[in-house]
Order: structure tokens, then sequence, then C-alpha cells
């Protein structure tokens, strides 16, 4: 019976994505300083969507959830130059995350998340 309930517990984990739906404030840490953009996630299984709104303005986004993992861009441009922002993290739990971000010449980032 306990093999059972491990079993049923790590097929859960594995096949149970969290879902991050909804808007999150960002504190997101870099070189040149600090920001706090908001995100907001429309997740249908492991594909997400939604909107990013922050120093860089306003844009769509395009990612992915599978399990505990997130990871999500979006595009920016202004002054005719154009950069892909890149953000990889861990869902800590449902009001939770934390990782890392690609943002362009901006350069790396680390950024936590708490869901509104």
């Amino acid at each position: 019976m306990r093999r059972l309930i491990s079993l049923a517990i790590l097929a859960c984990s594995l096949l149970c994505a969290a879902d991050i739906s909804g808007t999150w404030e960002f504190t997101v840490e870099t070189s040149q300083g600090s920001g706090n953009p908001t995100f907001t996630f429309k997740q249908e299984g492991e594909k997400l969507s939604g909107t990013y709104s922050g120093l860089f303005g306003k844009a769509d986004l395009s990612g992915t959830v599978k399990g505990d993992t997130v990871e999500f861009s979006f595009d920016v441009s202004g002054g005719g130059q154009s950069a892909k922002m890149l953000y990889k993290g861990t869902i800590e739990s449902a009001t939770k995350m934390k990782g890392e971000a690609a943002l362009g010449e901006v350069g790396k980032a680390t950024w936590t998340a708490a869901k509104k």
C-alpha cells in the first residue's frame, strides 16, 4: 500500500504542473539596478501566455511550465533596437517563484516573484 501511495505522489509531481495563472509582482536585480515589473500569466496545460508591463513598456509573452519549472520570453524594442528577454525559474509555491533572466544588453539578472 505504501508503495502505491508513493507511486501516486511521484506520478502527480511529474504530471501535475503548477498553475501560475494570474498577476505577479516581480523584483528583478541587475548589476545596473533593480526593477519591479508586473506579469500577467494565462496557463493552459504546459503552455504559458500573458503580458509584461514594466521599464521596457508592455509586451506579450509566451513560454512553458513543466512541473515546477517555468520559462518564458518576450521581445522589447526602442530606439531602433530590439531584444529578447528570457526568464527561467522555479515555482516554489502557489504564490512564490524565483529564477534568472537574460535581458539582452542589460545583461543577466536574478528575480523573485509573488502572486497578487
